[in-house]
């Protein structure tokens, strides 16, 4: 004779079951609020492969939040002139944004800004448009890039005092934060090695840190005014010297003096991917919200969650929600990065290349998920 579940009980087991998913989802959010994902802007083409991605992988792994670095990539309205190549339509960002409004998932898009105005030998769309706002005009890109060099180029910086600068970076700042209806802009301003250059007619002479507080502040009052937060990379606020961090992950040029003259309602995305430095710590006593954020080295992004997940529990109740969470960076095309994604994951064999950032993002978000 069959028996029969009875309707109360079915009842008591789905309530469990919800309570315990509803618990598990708590108790991650309390352990980790932001665990974030920054990747590259696909490329027309790719965009529903991307799509794909956010439903079938991001949002599983309980991701909130994605940045996605668009610099010009994108068709802009107001100033079509620094529309680059390969770049979204707004119909293409709605896609993006509708997978990202169904998963919970908070979006932020990045143009970088100060620094990274070239690469290799390729200058930049903002400064191949308007060359008047280049710091270092008169260093000409050579026809083979190679490091270090006698000009000390790496990539070009803007000059922020330009006059006319602001009113072009604001409005495709806004028009782009538009149409990513987000909440938050990350300016990028990482690895700036020009600023306040001797031969600059604006910049000359002046503090270097003042220089770039005052551009970090002039970025963050311009998007305040719309109720919207700055995120930006943490580099330029830690003294590579004294730290012995180097002139990469921090500063060798002055700029780290400007961590006590910028607002503290500044979003640190503070990078490390040799060691489990410890910096986050330093940002959150100054008084900022900071993520960690690994990329390529597996066992480096788990002690990262690990260190992150223990400055939250063992840290005083002004401190513990500065430390906001981890957020997996990639640092190549979107298309790279998921081909090497997806050939690991139906590799039978299990044999997968360790150091990368997709397996990174694999081992990290499975660490994550143990949390729960």
């Amino acid at each position: 004779m069959r028996k029969i579940i009875s309707p109360v009980l079915l009842i008591a087991f789905f309530a469990i079951f919800f309570i315990n998913k509803i618990s598990a989802q708590q108790k991650l959010d309390s352990l980790l609020p932001i665990r974030g994902f920054c990747i590259d802007a696909p490329r027309p083409v790719g965009l529903d492969s991307f799509v794909n991605f956010i439903n079938e992988e991001l949002a599983p792994r309980k991701v909130n939040t994605l940045l996605v670095l668009i610099d010009y990539r994108y068709e802009f309205k107001n100033h079509p002139e620094l529309t680059d190549s390969f770049a979204l339509s707004n119909a293409d960002v709605k896609k993006i944004v509708a997978a990202c409004k169904k998963n919970n998932i908070r979006l932020i898009p990045q143009i970088n800004l100060l620094g990274h105005q070239s690469w290799a030998n390729k200058v930049g769309k903002l400064l191949k448009v308007y060359p008047q706002f280049d710091e270092t005009p008169y260093i000409k890109n050579p026809e083979k890039y190679v490091w270090p060099n006698d000009d000390n180029l790496y990539c070009r910086s803007y000059c922020p005092l330009n006059p006319e600068l602001h009113k072009i970076l604001f409005s495709v700042i806004d028009e782009l934060c538009d149409a990513f209806e987000s909440t938050a802009f990350h300016g990028g301003m990482d690895e700036v090695f020009y600023i306040g250059d001797d031969k600059c007619k604006q910049c000359a002479g002046k503090n270097k840190a003042e220089l770039f507080a005052g551009e970090v502040k002039a970025i963050h009052d311009h998007l305040a005014k719309n109720g919207k937060e700055l995120w930006i990379w943490g580099d330029r606020l830690l003294d590579g010297k004294t730290t012995g961090l180097g002139e990469w992950e921090a500063s060798y040029n002055e700029t780290y003096q400007a961590i006590d003259m910028i607002p503290k309602d500044i979003m640190i995305c503070d990078w490390h991917y040799e060691r489990a430095d410890k910096t986050a710590v330093y940002f959150a006593m100054k008084g900022f919200r900071v993520l960690t954020c690994p990329w390529r080295t597996p066992s480096i992004a788990v002690n990262q969650v690990n260190d992150m997940v223990s400055f939250r529990e063992q840290s005083t109740p002004e401190m513990k929600p500065r430390f906001a969470g981890m957020m997996e960076t990639t640092w190549s095309r979107t298309s790279y990065f998921l081909k090497g994604y997806y050939e690991d994951a139906q590799n039978t064999n299990a044999v997968v290349k360790e150091n990368t950032a997709w397996n990174c993002f694999r081992v990290m978000f499975d660490r994550i998920d143990k949390l729960k």
